[in-house]
């Protein structure tokens, strides 16, 4: 109502003045605001492309993306084919995730978010060694023994892939 956001980065600009102008807000609220607000300003890369809302683009997605690419910067540069190779990345994701960085309104945003933000390095997080080596699974339903996150931890312990739908790469349905 204040126009104080208009789109989603500006979160990141606000101040101590524009945030005691709200109803409600007191200086423990204002400071635990933009405390909240200073702290998510490092991210991991996979939470980060999570959050841009791209079509088709969950959890797995981005971890995929992200431990392919390594940075923001290589992924923005990347070719429709080179999106359609990664495992876990079909046709109709590679296509949404390359046509999204190719809209100049998200250009646009992704360079301000990034004039606020800090994304952490992305770490190495599967060497593809293990018995499930070459595999890719998806989780569907409710699991008995472990949470979806565990049972996911397990598989890429193990060197498989999780993937969040089923495709030509699909290995087991779990």
């Amino acid at each position: 109502e204040k126009g104080l956001i208009h789109s989603f980065d500006d979160i990141f600009i606000l101040t101590v003045g524009d945030v005691e102008e709200l109803e409600g807000f007191k200086e423990k609220s204002i400071n635990n605001l933009l405390s909240a607000i200073e702290k998510s300003k490092k991210i991991s890369l996979p939470r980060f492309l999570v959050s841009l809302s791209i079509d088709h683009v969950g959890e797995e997605t981005a971890e995929d993306l992200a431990d392919h690419f390594k940075t923001i910067s290589k992924l923005q540069q990347a070719e429709l084919s080179e999106l359609e190779k990664i495992n876990g990345v079909g046709p109709v994701v590679a296509k949404s995730v390359y046509s999204w960085f190719q809209n100049k309104a998200q250009q646009k945003l992704l360079k301000d978010l990034l004039a606020e933000i800090k994304i952490k390095s992305q770490q190495i997080t599967n060497l593809m060694v293990g018995k499930l080596k070459g595999q890719t699974f998806v989780l569907t339903g409710t699991l008995d023994m472990l949470t979806r996150p565990e049972a996911k931890a397990k598989i890429k312990a193990l060197g498989g892939e999780v993937a969040e739908s089923v495709s030509k790469k699909t290995s087991y349905v779990v």
